[in-house]
């Protein structure tokens, strides 16, 4: 694969109408935006039209659900690159994180806030705890060291075809670590950079946001050690 490689981004976004046109603005030119719509109930669908992005519409709530319309909207790129709606990511290191895929190094990269550089605050004392038990207990039951959950990553899109993603809401990003390490994708990680969310965070920002996300993340990961099929 070369630097030629058609390059597509998902974007899931639920009410972030304010952060939404930071996240466009800063993005590097690729071949394919795709912003999908998850139900909200402010103007993200026209701040997504009005950054220059395709809207896709995917009514049932989840980041997974979410993802899994924007893969479906695709184009047949050569790469997906996932970024979060919220500007904490910097859409701006997008060449950083597909280079390994890019230089045929790589099948998927996690960017990695672990190995990056951190605003304070930005990491929330549970968010950094439940990465670092996730990836401590794939470690063990998977033999692969990651450092982090993180939302910003890129995969071929024939290998994220190949891992066949299911998860429709919390467990999305871990399912997808676990899957490419079982059809035995070349994974890599490289460092990004992660800041203050516009907004409250609808997962870390609550108490029941975190403990619902927690539980579907360890069930994810034991469910998949326990099972035959990748």
């Amino acid at each position: 694969m070369t630097a030629s490689a058609r390059i597509a981004v998902v974007i899931p976004a639920l009410n972030e109408e304010k952060s939404l046109p930071l996240v466009l603005a800063a993005l590097p030119k690729v071949d394919d935006v795709v912003v999908v719509d998850n139900g909200s109930t402010d103007g993200t669908a026209v701040a997504a039209r009005a950054g220059g992005a395709r809207v896709v519409s995917e009514p049932r709530r989840g980041y997974g659900s979410a993802c899994l319309a924007g893969i479906a909207a695709l184009r047949d790129p050569d790469v997906v690159v996932f970024v979060d709606a919220d500007f904490s990511d910097h859409p701006d290191e997008l060449p950083n994180v597909v280079a390994p895929i890019l230089e045929g190094r790589a099948d998927m990269v996690i960017g990695s806030r672990a190995l990056g550089n951190r605003e304070k605050g930005a990491l929330l004392p549970q968010a950094r705890f439940g990465n670092m038990l996730a990836c401590f207990l794939m470690r063990v039951l998977y033999g692969h060291r990651y450092t982090d959950l993180g939302p910003f990553r890129a995969i071929r899109f024939d290998s994220l075809k190949k891992i066949g993603m299911r998860d429709r809401n919390f467990g999305w990003t871990v399912e997808m670590q676990i899957r490419a390490l079982r059809h035995g994708l070349r994974v890599c990680e490289v460092p990004v950079s992660y800041r203050k969310r516009v907004g409250v965070s609808k997962i870390t920002g609550t108490v029941s946001g975190t403990i619902r996300a927690g539980y579907k993340i360890l069930y994810t990961i034991f469910r998949h050690s326990l099972s035959r099929k990748a």
